[in-house]
């Protein structure tokens, strides 16, 4: 740690990208308080850096992020003078008028994403501190969360925000970092070969977790040993073991396994297989209050309950304990830890109509993320119903991985609502692997798919609601919710029973059964 208890400073950004240059004396006086690069998002204190996408330039909008309080822009090109002072750091400092105090900044660069990157890469520096990277096809967020949560306990403990963990989310994450921070723990996503080593130059890692390889961005990446080489840019990253480095594999899958032979770090692995560094058995699901196990690690053997929902999140919180461990918690502060966390994160589990209950699971889909969540929905109570989408990105493993989500549906559920063209095929494998024609529906649209379940949905149901994110598979859930909570607030003031007024429907089970919709 460079000894200063302090957050980012503007005058740090200028060192940062102005080639070592010192920055002038009111810039050091600056302090950023946060980092966006969007401008509806700047407050007073803000750092804007105007990034060039394919729908908006950001350059179009540091007016508005001044306005809204932003002390300075990171920018390609100078903004309005009646804005800010613009300083090029492509030239001399000596060579341009001084900075004013009390006046907001424009820092003229040759690239903003670049910058971003530079800037970040050199706070990180700044800072003695472990960072823990996060990295697999499916589970990165909430072992994130759950690691982050587990390891705060003892901890002060930066985490990567939402999904913030590609090129432009994970800097953002690391210029939050203050001197009072211990840890960060980040996430760390990709689209591309390349793309999580240039993460870990940016964050250099001392711990890696990878989670698993599936077809995630099979679309992207073409094959799933692509995938398996990409995730593997992470514990080839990490530094040797006698400086620190360690790799932590989940040793259940076996790419995942391999990567111990591609890292110089100390590999520390995990599983349900006893053998693992620390594996898990006696797994039992307690449905919707979570999931309990047991825990062995060398000769101890700890009995654990956690707020993880399925059998699969025992993998999560093999993870994070693994982490914990190496990090010299003690079992009572990770056990605690478990139960710190606010929520299950992206699945969660709401009142839906009719009495009903839904999973809502719509951040997004992949075959391995939609099997899990159908396990899981076989472990509760209640008929089971699924609604489930089209999943993206998965290039020549669409057709193979929709089909293996609607055999596994067919196991699972008694009634199946498919939408979009892809997730037809969900529908046409459960039939052919033998569910009834009468329990499968397709709908083309959310709109479709919501007026489905109003008309099907019975007390106690519970609804599992999953799709890729670019199917926008919330809205169904926002529709039922919404009208759900109307009706409930109108019976609670006494124009209604809650029951009644939930059920849209007034089918009986027998007539439902005439309906089936699937086309041969």
């Amino acid at each position: 740690m460079t000894g200063r208890s302090r957050r980012l400073t503007l005058g740090d950004v200028i060192v940062a990208l102005g080639d070592g240059q010192p920055a002038p004396a009111a810039a050091q006086a600056v302090e950023i308080r946060s980092v966006v690069v969007d401008s509806r998002l700047a407050t007073a204190g803000s750092l804007f850096v105007a990034l060039r996408g394919e729908q908006h330039d950001g350059h179009d909008f540091m007016a508005q992020a001044i306005a809204n309080g932003a002390v300075a822009v990171i920018a390609e090109k100078p903004a309005d003078p009646a804005l800010c002072r613009s300083l090029d750091l492509r030239r001399p400092l000596t060579e341009q008028a001084p900075v004013e105090s009390g006046r907001p900044v424009c820092l003229v660069v040759p690239g903003s994403l670049a910058a971003l990157q530079q800037a970040a890469a050199y706070w990180r520096r700044q800072h003695n501190l472990s960072v823990i990277g996060i990295t697999g096809s499916v589970g990165k967020t909430i072992t994130k969360e759950t690691i982050a949560a587990v390891i705060g306990r003892r901890y002060r403990t930066l985490k990567s925000e939402g999904n913030y963990n590609n090129e432009i989310g994970l800097p953002l994450t690391l210029l939050h970092l203050t001197s009072e921070h211990e840890q960060a723990v980040l996430e760390m996503g990709m689209y591309d070969l390349g793309e999580i080593a240039q993460l870990a130059r940016i964050a250099l890692p001392r711990i890696g977790v990878v989670t698993n390889v599936g077809p995630t961005h099979l679309e992207r990446l073409g094959t799933i040993q692509r995938i398996a080489q990409a995730k593997a840019e992470l514990p080839r990253a990490l530094p040797p073991a006698d400086e620190g480095g360690i790799a932590i594999l989940n040793t259940d899958d076996d790419r995942v396994r391999a990567m111990a032979a591609l890292t110089r770090a100390r590999v520390f692995t995990y599983g349900l297989t006893p053998g693992a560094d620390l594996w898990a058995g006696d797994i039992e699901s307690q449905g919707m209050e979570g999931i309990r196990f047991s825990l062995h690690y060398g000769d101890q053997t700890i009995y654990a309950q956690v707020p993880l929902l399925g059998r699969h999140s025992v993998h999560t919180a093999l993870a994070a304990t693994s982490v914990a461990l190496l990090l010299g918690l003690a079992w009572e502060e990770i056990l605690a830890g478990f139960h710190d966390q606010p929520s299950q994160l992206r699945l969660a589990a709401v009142p839906g109509p009719c009495d009903s209950t839904i999973l809502d699971d719509t951040y997004n889909s992949s075959p391995a993320s939609s099997i899990a969540a159908l396990n899981l929905l076989a472990e509760l109570g209640g008929r089971k119903v699924a609604v489930l989408g089209d999943m993206y990105e998965l290039g020549p493993y669409t057709e193979e991985g929709h089909r293996l989500v609607g055999r596994r549906a067919r196991e699972v559920v008694e009634l199946l609502v498919t939408v979009g063209p892809l997730g037809r095929l969900i529908g046409v494998e459960a039939k052919e692997a033998g569910m009834a024609a009468t329990a499968i529906h397709q709908a083309e649209t959310n709109a479709e798919a919501t007026a489905l379940v109003r008309r099907l949905v019975r007390p106690g149901d519970v609804i599992l609601i999953k799709g890729s994110r670019g199917l926008r598979m919330e809205q169904i859930v926002s529709e039922l919710t919404q009208r759900t909570n109307q009706r409930t607030a109108a019976a609670r003031l006494g124009q209604g029973s809650s029951v009644g007024a939930s059920c849209e429907n007034d089918a009986s089970p027998a007539k439902d059964d005439q309906e089936g919709i699937v086309d041969e």
